[in-house]
């Protein structure tokens, strides 16, 4: 795993104040290298050009939502090991149960704390440094 510094994560949501404050926090954590896409069809278009270690994605978009994107990129041997974490405002049984059959590493239900933000990622990859 990179250190936070050189960690390469896409924010996709299609709220921009919503990526702004992921941004913000993912920054605050020491990561630097932070990218932006307002749905789930163009993050799935720019990640076969330029994989990241992380995705954190909202569930609920137009165009393609974030389960639409984590299958797809399950789906794709190139993008299938990349870390993903759903960003949802809501936290039902049933949800995470599809994001989990589906692969996802990690669950964020808004609102959410750097702290718990921190915690969520080091649960994929390990302690950040």
């Amino acid at each position: 795993m990179p250190a936070a510094a050189d960690m390469q994560v896409m924010v996709v949501d299609d709220q921009r104040s919503m990526r702004n404050l992921v941004r913000t926090s993912l920054n605050e954590l020491g990561c630097g290298q932070v990218s932006e896409c307002a749905d789930g069809r163009e993050a799935l278009e720019t990640l076969r050009q330029q994989p990241v270690h992380l995705v954190i994605s909202d569930m609920n978009m137009p165009v393609m939502d974030g389960l639409a994107l984590l299958r797809a990129m399950r789906a794709e041997p190139n993008l299938h090991g990349v870390g993903f974490i759903m960003l949802t405002g809501r936290g039902e049984a049933e949800l995470v149960r599809e994001a989990i059959a589906a692969g996802v590493n990690n669950y964020l239900v808004k609102p959410f704390t750097m702290a718990t933000l921190r915690r969520k990622i080091e649960a994929v990859f390990g302690p950040l440094t």
